[in-house]
């Protein structure tokens, strides 16, 4: 299956852009696609090898997962690449001016239509970006 891409232009420098990205005390304020929904818990070991983990969860408790991956290539403040579950995840930050260009390109999974992954994973950036640009 061809992979997904979806990207955002964030009104930030990209070392901030990066950060808000990557460390964990913000990516439980933004990662998730939908206002009932919430990331209460989330790690990040940044390096090749280590481990991703975030907790998503409906806030009224229905459901939740944890999402875990594994770092396979780093390149400081412009890059990375991720494996989880199989499949292969890559965010790539670029400087446009004042602004940063996120663009994420993953592997799709089957259960689930396309247009419907790629609508779930572009909410979640979304709302990164919102939430950087608003702190």
């Amino acid at each position: 299956m061809k992979e997904i891409t979806i990207d955002t232009i964030v009104n930030s420098s990209i070392s901030k852009t990066w950060n808000f990205y990557t460390e964990p005390q913000h990516i439980t304020q933004w990662n998730f696609a939908d206002p009932s929904w919430h990331c209460p818990s989330a790690s990040n070991d940044m390096k090749i090898g280590g481990k991703y983990l975030a907790r998503m969860e409906a806030k009224d408790a229905s459901f939740g997962f944890d999402f875990e991956a594994y770092y396979t290539e780093i390149n400081e403040g412009k890059n990375f690449t991720y494996e989880f579950g199989g499949r292969k995840c890559t965010v790539q930050f670029e400087e446009i001016g004042d602004a940063t260009k996120v663009t994420i390109s993953f592997d799709p999974e089957t259960e689930n239509p396309i247009e419907m992954q790629r609508t779930g994973w572009q909410l979640i950036l979304n709302n990164f970006k919102n939430y950087t640009e608003s702190n």
